[in-house]
């Protein structure tokens, strides 16, 4: 495994060609992700101090992605949660953290996303939201997600946005996901 605290390190040596989004099934890939998202949220972009976790994570499911090699999985690289909003049938995805080396391999955003709605969809959800940073406001909206309002969320620009579940199919099996290959240079 590599040491995910060092963002700079990563990915210089190493390039798989495939990836595995699914729901963490294993302690090894909550625990990667946990450490992908302090070094997303807490150090790359300085939103919070020393540890992002909160109430929410005692509630959600933690989705991941995860390079392969030899196609068994080898080490996080992509992380997503969803829990259960307050009103019936309502969900809610957050937290989506990619590391840095890996943004430009294999759609995993976009394969994180598509699991997350997907999941959330096939436990009953009927209306899917998202507090998503302005910078990612063109990537929703080319995965069918409407703009419902700007906001700010721990002192940065956001909108809350909603998906259009009629492009996510459900997903009844969270823990087999999807798999997406790199994107060939």
């Amino acid at each position: 495994m590599l040491c995910i605290d060092d963002l700079s390190e990563l990915g210089t040596h190493y390039a798989p060609v495939e990836y595995l989004v699914r729901e963490a099934a294993q302690q090894w890939e909550r625990d990667e992700a946990m450490a992908l998202r302090r070094a997303v949220f807490c150090i790359e972009q300085g939103i919070f101090a020393r540890d992002d976790r909160d109430a929410t994570d005692d509630r959600s499911q933690l989705l991941v992605a995860m390079s392969c090699n030899g196609g068994m999985p080898e080490q996080v690289v992509g992380t997503v949660r969803i829990h259960r909003g307050e009103a019936a049938g309502e969900w809610w995805g957050s937290r989506l953290a990619v590391h840095p080396a890996f943004r430009s391999q294999g759609h995993l955003g976009v394969t994180l996303i598509r699991l997350a709605v997907s999941r959330a969809n096939a436990l009953g959800c009927t209306a899917f939201f998202a507090q998503v940073q302005m910078q990612n406001l063109p990537l929703f909206r080319k995965l069918g997600w409407q703009l419902l309002e700007e906001t700010t969320v721990h002192g940065r620009s956001h909108a809350r946005m909603q998906a259009d579940l009629a492009w996510y199919p459900p997903c009844n099996d969270p823990v087999s996901g999807f798999v997406t290959r790199a994107k060939v240079l």
